[in-house]
């Protein structure tokens, strides 16, 4: 197996030599006085890439999933009620999560394919009226199933039924990569990754959080230690960290904001749009169908596959890895053996995105899968080339 770029897994995302050299520094003392030179910019530009002016940017050394763990524990006591939907793997392990916080879950089940339900939502609320719901989380981007749900209008249904609940969405696998609008849809606390859009090695959870949120963890009773707001806060006011600082990987978020600016927040998200339509018009050209079921749910970042009937999606993914040494993203949950996914999201262009499609022809025709060879390629390659 070569240590090749690119891989088409959506997360951890190919890290562009740019951003490895920016996280490739000697060890450095964090409490020394010009630690802050570098960190309170981080914190004060990454408000841009959530959409915020209000929030507070926090990090912790963790991947996503410790931010969704910060966001709960900083903001909840146990026996609250929260509301969720599931319709897909990483929806669920935030049900999971909120679980086994003793948190009292609500669960809306959908179907894998759908998005975040924002009229189910409403309907809830509304009903709600001794407000015992004290946080409604959302998913923004599904991974497992390449559904990019609609945060305005989730906001818009919590509106509607004029309920107080705090708004959580796990925009891990969206932000930096299509817009994200945190204080016009007024979500309270956003949970990212260094390893998405971003662009970093994994290692590091990129939290903003609302007033709203700040003023809820007063009053909040789950435990909490090395994700405590409180501490983490008050250190940064001071330009530093409660502890070790992930020094490398804040280095490298400066350099990645740095390459987000200049390519231009609107360009990035065009980019993303502009990859992820080539990768589907290449499966249209195949006569395969993604999971997302309908258009206005289909991601920028990541496309779920079905493969047809009869086939084995995890053997053809591990075909692709074996013989021609590269990366595709295996079904999760229900899509297991079910659907593969390209992802299409950080860094990549036209070219490395017709290259995987190119691989993954071969692996599938190798599979006696019903496509020949350049169908799905020359699809995208008119794309780019007419766009």
């Amino acid at each position: 197996m070569s240590l090749q770029n690119p891989i088409f897994i959506p997360g951890p995302t190919n890290i562009p030599e740019r951003l490895r050299h920016a996280m490739n520094v000697p060890t450095q003392d964090h409490r020394a006085p010009d630690f802050s030179d570098t960190f309170l910019p981080v914190l004060a530009d990454a408000k841009k890439v959530f959409g915020t002016e209000e929030g507070e940017i926090l990090l912790f050394t963790s991947s996503g999933t410790g931010g969704w763990e910060a966001a709960i524990s900083n903001t909840l006591s146990p026996g609250d009620k929260v509301l969720i939907a599931r319709y897909g793997m990483f929806s669920h392990r935030w049900i999971d999560m909120c679980q086994r916080h003793g948190l009292d879950v609500q669960v809306i089940e959908c179907p894998w394919g759908t998005g975040a339900p924002a009229d189910q939502f409403q309907a809830i609320l509304a009903a709600d009226t001794n407000h015992e719901i004290k946080a409604l989380m959302v998913t923004h981007n599904e991974t497992a199933t390449g559904v990019l749900s609609d945060i305005g209008a989730v906001r818009g249904a919590m509106n509607s039924a004029d309920h107080p609940a705090l708004l959580f969405v796990d925009g891990v696998s969206s932000i930096a990569s299509v817009p994200f609008k945190m204080d016009e849809w007024g979500v309270d606390i956003a949970v990212a990754g260094s390893q998405k859009g971003f662009m970093l090695a994994t290692g590091m959870a990129i939290l903003a959080i609302s007033q709203k949120a700040l003023a809820a963890m007063e009053q909040a009773k789950l435990p909490r230690t090395y994700f405590d707001f409180r501490d983490m806060l008050k250190a940064n006011a001071n330009g530093g960290f409660p502890y070790t600082p992930p020094l490398n990987l804040i280095y490298g978020m400066r350099a990645s904001l740095d390459m987000l600016f200049e390519e231009g927040l609107e360009n990035v998200y065009a980019r993303h749009h502009r990859l992820a339509e080539g990768v589907r018009q290449a499966v249209s050209a195949w006569g395969f169908k993604l999971c997302a079921v309908s258009p206005d749910l289909y991601s920028e970042t990541v496309s779920a596959i079905y493969v047809p009937e009869g086939f084995n999606s995890n053997e053809l993914t591990d075909h692709a890895f074996n013989k021609y040494g590269i990366s595709f993203g295996v079904g999760l949950g229900e899509m297991a053996d079910r659907a593969f996914r390209i992802g299409h999201l950080g860094s990549l262009t036209e070219v490395m995105v017709l290259a995987g499609l190119a691989a993954i022809e071969m692996a599938m025709v190798d599979l006696d899968y019903p496509i020949t060879l350049g169908q799905g390629v020359a699809a995208a390659q008119e794309y780019y080339r007419n766009t």
